[in-house]
């Protein structure tokens, strides 16, 4: 202990100062409003205040630029058309000897109502690639929303290919039952 003491006495003679306490303190006193002004300038950057006080904003809208954009907007889309789809009943891929039937009946969803037609032509293809893609899912695969929406993607995808230069936008259920 005696050593100690003389160690201070020696420190305190040669002039060394002991360390500074403050130096952390200083320093969030500096970095803290800087980094504040920083968060607060990105802040106003990125929600359109900043660029808009500095002049950066788009120009203001004159009447004939309204004008303009007004006859350049495309014509609006016509509403779509629904095909609806015969019941479709089908035994899906299950395991083991018990029997597991879909029912089915949906509508398709049509960009035009002029393909219409070109649906109900394709009509017999649709129920035959529709028949063949139910045969292979298994009962696991229809349960839950996810399943439904998978199947639903699937027979968009298989209605698009059947009825090729119609454009299928949506298969709809009206009824959907797994026995």
């Amino acid at each position: 202990m005696a050593a100690a003491a003389a160690a201070k006495t020696d420190a305190a003679a040669g002039g060394e100062a002991p360390p500074a306490k403050g130096g952390s303190k200083k320093l969030l006193l500096i970095l803290l409003p800087v980094l504040l002004l920083v968060g607060g300038g990105a802040g106003l950057w990125f929600t359109g205040i900043l660029p808009g006080l500095l002049g950066m904003g788009a120009p203001p809208v004159t009447e004939e630029a309204a004008a303009a954009e007004a006859e350049a907007a495309p014509p609006p889309r016509s509403p779509p058309a629904f095909v609806e789809l015969p019941e479709i009943i089908s035994n899906l891929n299950a395991p083991g000897r018990r029997p597991v039937f879909v029912r089915l009946r949906a509508k398709l969803e049509i960009s035009k109502a002029e393909d219409a037609a070109v649906v109900t032509e394709a009509m017999p293809r649709l129920l035959d690639l529709f028949q063949t893609y139910l045969r292979e899912v298994r009962p696991e695969e229809l349960r839950g929303s996810a399943g439904t929406h998978r199947l639903r993607e699937e027979l968009i995808a298989r209605a698009t290919l059947a009825a090729a230069p119609a454009r299928i936008t949506d298969v709809l259920f009206m009824e959907f039952l797994v026995q």
